[in-house]
């Protein structure tokens, strides 16, 4: 059966389906609720935390068409497998007992791995993904993260974030996969594609669903879920494309900005989700709000005058799945609008016309059990080595002055710092809990930092430091032992945090991080800077006195493993940074700013560039070599590139290209990243690798606000290389 053929099918199924439908059992389709809405009391630690007589109501009564989250809010946590599969399980019963046995989509917030799946292999976050510059990596992560999800059970991953990171205080930039709108749509659309694959119905892939449609990362004041003010130019420019190249990865599915873009929420606004994301991006899915988000049009927006205003607004804005979640009052606000003809039966038919095409292509209708056995499924040692990979290409190496990396496996060696001996920070939010802070609740089979360090020297090391956090680490007994080893790795960084739990008031580090920092350079030690967290917290005075900077992000449950791997030598370091690491708080510039922004007395001189990242080898870039000196409108550009080792241990090198547009009439970034490669060289190996510009990697939005390429000079620029080109009509 051909694309179309099957497209077709689904759609006689889709319609069929729609014609047999109650305008009751219509709006139930378009309600989801949280798990705790079925749930015994206390179900995060029942052994069966569903309440059948409260499974049977929203499902009876309300034909709830999603159920979301682990058991149980607030105190939702990971759950054993065989839980996870036992719960499912009674909901697809209870599904299979309705009147036309719809099945319930259950979603999850599976951001890097199964994360409310206990001993799910955990990725690092899309920040330290980007970190690898690997696509391939990605798609094993969607691949592995759709396999694992389906073991369990559930059915539909709110994976991947799609918002573009270029407001460093806010606290979900971890989720993204950086500053660069090329390197995150490749990110992205390589974590959709393994996710899903070919065939959505497939035992082992799930639909994945866009985050957050649209400005979300950008708010003014860096708060999570506060306004953002993005022109219409800028949001076209940098925020839009993710989800462009999300939606034409096969999405089917997009979660809404819980804040507002200029003055409109992101639930109300049609123009984004009507006339742009189906309109001009062609997408056929369907939409979700997020949490609560449409009743707070009322309650916090202050843009509807009534619950039930709230609810015509993003309905007919848009919004296809109203996220409740903890009663069914969107249900009735709905379906009274729509008995009393506010909201066209048009519309209804419409949004859930567009979930059952989904819960058809995911192959829901034809599943009454868990799609995939535990064996050979979960927690695989395949899917840890790929885990295992991920981490060690996450992590950036800063600095390296003198050569100080590796170390000596058999240095005497100080640990200390409140990131050292801990999982938590390596993983962040969304780990087993919401906020990921239950140290106790992490696998005690994984390796923190200082773990990892004992492991892999046969000299001296010694910690200074608390179990948690937020423990005191004693500063003289610190200093004391400093003196009685050969270096110290210092660890500093952030507690775990998501969402608004997470918002601060300065990047600048804790004070009694920087005074444990100054008292350890004081002894005169060799220090060695390694930093966890989500957020590039400022460490311009402490890293200017290392001797060396690892930069390790949210590297997941290897972390500790990677880490130590790179001080000793046992890995080379690859990871480039995916946004410019600021040397203070508020000079915050992205490497693809405008030419106003480095001219005169402002500079672009972060602490660390985009795409900064050093090796225990040398690379060197030569001969760049455009096919043409000019091309035609509509026509593309091939070039070429030598890459080398020129060291004395192999390595892995990405090799970035940027393009600039020299003159265009709406001024252009000084550059932008269009094409990158990683390759793994031996030392004195070379290799020519061959890269294609295309005519929307040279077009930008004009003053119509429509995607245009001018003609004129552009410049490519490979390394130290630059070479140009023209565009002739």
């Amino acid at each position: 059966m051909s694309a179309q053929e099957a497209n077709q099918a689904v759609e006689d199924q889709v319609q069929a389906l729609l014609a047999q439908m109650t305008l009751e059992e219509k709006v139930g389709q378009m309600t989801q609720i949280d798990f705790s809405v079925i749930s015994v009391a206390d179900g995060q630690d029942a052994e069966n935390p569903v309440d059948p007589a409260k499974l049977e109501e929203a499902l009876m009564q309300y034909h709830v068409g999603s159920i979301l989250n682990a058991p149980s809010t607030p105190n939702n946590k990971a759950q054993p497998l065989g839980k996870w599969r036992r719960l499912t399980q009674q909901i697809r019963d209870a599904a299979a007992r309705t009147r036309l046995k719809i099945p319930v989509i259950y979603g999850i917030d599976a951001i890097h791995g199964a994360t409310y799946t206990q001993n799910a292999v955990l990725f690092p976050q899309a920040i330290s993904m980007a970190a690898t510059f690997n696509p391939d990596l990605s798609y094993q992560e969607g691949e592995i993260t759709a396999r694992e999800v389906k073991a369990s059970g559930l059915d539909w991953n709110f994976a991947p974030v799609m918002d573009i990171g270029r407001q460093p205080l806010w606290p979900r930039l971890w989720e993204t996969y950086g500053e660069d709108v090329h390197l995150a749509s490749a990110m992205g659309s390589a974590y959709i594609r393994g996710h899903q694959g070919l065939d959505l119905a497939a035992a082992d892939k799930a639909p994945t669903c866009l985050k957050h449609y649209v400005g979300y990362s950008y708010p003014l004041n860096g708060k999570d879920r506060t306004p953002a003010w993005i022109g219409e130019r800028a949001l076209r420019e940098w925020f839009l494309p993710p989800f462009e190249a999300g939606v034409l990865a096969g999405a089917p599915t997009v979660m809404v900005n819980s804040a507002e873009v200029d003055g409109v929420p992101g639930h109300a606004n049609r123009h984004y989700l009507t006339d742009i994301l189906r309109g001009e991006m062609g997408f056929d899915g369907f939409t979700v709000s997020d949490w609560e988000d449409i009743i707070r049009l009322y309650s916090r927006d202050k843009l509807a005058d009534s619950p039930r205003e709230a609810v015509k607004i993003a309905v007919m804005a848009g919004v296809d799945m109203s996220m409740v979640p903890f009663d069914f009052s969107f249900y009735y606000l709905l379906l009274d609008l729509a008995q009393q003809g506010e909201v066209p039966l048009a519309r209804i038919d419409e949004a859930v016309a567009r979930i059952l095409r989904v819960k058809f292509r995911s192959g829901l209708f034809e599943r009454r059990e868990p799609a995939l056995a535990e064996d050979g499924h979960f927690a695989t040692a395949e899917a840890a080595a790929v885990n295992r990979q991920a981490a060690r290409e996450a992590i950036v190496l800063a600095k390296n002055d003198a050569r100080m990396l590796p170390l000596s496996k058999h240095a005497s060696v100080l640990v200390t710092g409140p990131t050292a001996n801990l999982l938590s920070v390596m993983n962040g939010g969304w780990t087993i809990t919401w906020q990921g802070n239950k140290e106790e609740l992490y696998p005690q089979d994984k390796l923190t930092l200082l773990e990892a360090i004992r492991q892999q020297t046969d000299g001296k090391v010694t910690y200074v430091g608390g179990k948690q956090f937020s423990d005191e680490i004693n500063i003289e007994h610190a200093v004391s032992e400093a003196r009685h080893h050969d270096l110290v790795v210092l660890a500093l960084g952030e507690k775990t945090y998501t969402e608004t739990e997470g918002n601060i008031d300065s990047l600048q580090l804790d004070p009694v991080q920087l005074q444990l920092a100054r008292a350890i350079f004081q002894t005169g030690k060799p220090v060695v800077l390694v930093t966890f967290g989500g957020r590039p917290r400022i460490i311009t005075e402490i890293a200017n006195q290392a001797q060396a900077v690892v930069l390790g992000f949210l590297p997941g449950m290897e972390g500790g493993a990677a880490v130590a791997d790179i001080l000793f030598g046992k890995v080379n370091p690859s990871g480039k940074l995916p946004i410019s690491y600021p040397r203070d708080t508020n000079d915050i510039t992205p490497y693809d700013h405008k030419p106003i922004e480095a001219y005169e007395s402002n500079q672009y001189r972060p602490l660390y560039p985009f795409g900064h990242g050093l090796s225990y080898t040398s690379f060197e870039t030569s001969g760049l070599r455009l096919a043409k000196p000019a091309i035609t409108a509509g026509e593309n550009l091939q070039l070429s590139v030598n890459v080398k080792n020129t060291g004395s241990v192999a390595g892995k090198e990405t090799v970035m290209v940027y393009l600039h547009d020299v003159a265009a009439s709406v001024t252009r970034p000084v550059k932008q990243l269009k094409a990158f490669k990683k390759v793994e060289l031996q030392p004195g190996e070379q290799r020519t690798l061959q890269f294609e510009l295309t005519p929307r990697d040279l077009s930008f939005i004009g003053l119509d606000m429509k995607r245009v390429v001018e003609p004129g000079e552009f410049h490519v620029t490979v390394g130290a290389e630059t070479a140009s080109f023209h565009l002739v009509n």
